[in-house]
């Protein structure tokens, strides 16, 4: 079971599907269709089927139907995040440069909740901006806040502020990730969520499974930045030895 969720979010992560054309999308929407109907073309292949499935789960969204924008799909949080990430890293940062590359990541961020947020139960988009304005503000704040006390600490010796200095950014922006979901979605924690059977059908909503939705995404936030935001400052520490 774990394999095949593993499986299904690289199929949904996987930066080809960006590539896809309008035209190939429509042929795996209109293939989907007429599997569900019943009137599947004979010589389809199930290999076939699930690339199709790939595809339109990466690119169309499951409660709209409306296509998500590329830089806001799941498939390109990785190539368009990168460089991002890149300017969180930067050496000698200014306190403008903090400041924007952090209202950057966030901006980033708050579109990607948002274009990937459950739609099931509609709530008004400032509920969504009041969810930026808090992480923006969240992780602009801390970012701002712990480089100057690192400068003030007159008991650190200018090499131990630069190294600390580097590993800034996770705090800030893992503080910030966790204010953005929650703040851009707590109404499905007083609303709840459609839960589905297996037919997909709605059978009923859940503020249980919406508080397991929240708090999962809001994990999930802090872990994926670890490995670009925690292991090139220790690997740096360790060369420049």
């Amino acid at each position: 079971m774990f394999l095949g969720r593993f499986r299904h979010f690289l199929d949904v992560i996987d930066p080809r599907t960006l590539f896809v054309s309008e035209k190939r999308l429509q042929e795996c929407v209109k293939l989907l269709d007429s599997f569900k109907q019943g009137t599947l073309p004979p010589g389809v292949t199930d290999a076939e089927l699930w690339q199709a499935q790939k595809i339109k789960q990466a690119i169309i969204h499951p409660d709209t139907g409306e296509t998500i924008l590329m830089p806001f799909r799941m498939s390109g949080f990785v190539p368009f995040g990168t460089p991002v990430v890149v300017g969180l890293l930067l050496p000698n940062q200014t306190m403008a440069s903090t400041i924007f590359w952090q209202w950057l990541n966030q901006s980033h961020n708050a579109c990607v909740n948002y274009s990937n947020r459950n739609a099931s139960k509609t709530a008004p988009f400032s509920k969504f901006f009041q969810g930026y304005v808090g992480a923006v503000t969240s992780a602009v704040s801390i970012a701002v806040g712990l480089n100057v006390l690192i400068q003030r600490a007159n008991q650190l010796t200018p090499t131990s502020k630069l190294l600390v200095q580097r590993f800034v950014p996770f705090p800030a922006v893992a503080s910030a990730n966790i204010c953005n979901v929650v703040l851009m979605r707590h109404t499905e924690l007083s609303d709840g969520i459609d839960v589905l059977d297996d037919s997909g059908k709605v059978v009923g909503t859940s503020k249980v499974a919406a508080r397991h939705a929240l708090l999962e995404t809001a994990l999930t936030r802090v872990v994926m930045p670890m490995p670009i935001m925690v292991l090139p400052p220790m690997i740096m520490a360790v060369l420049e030895k």
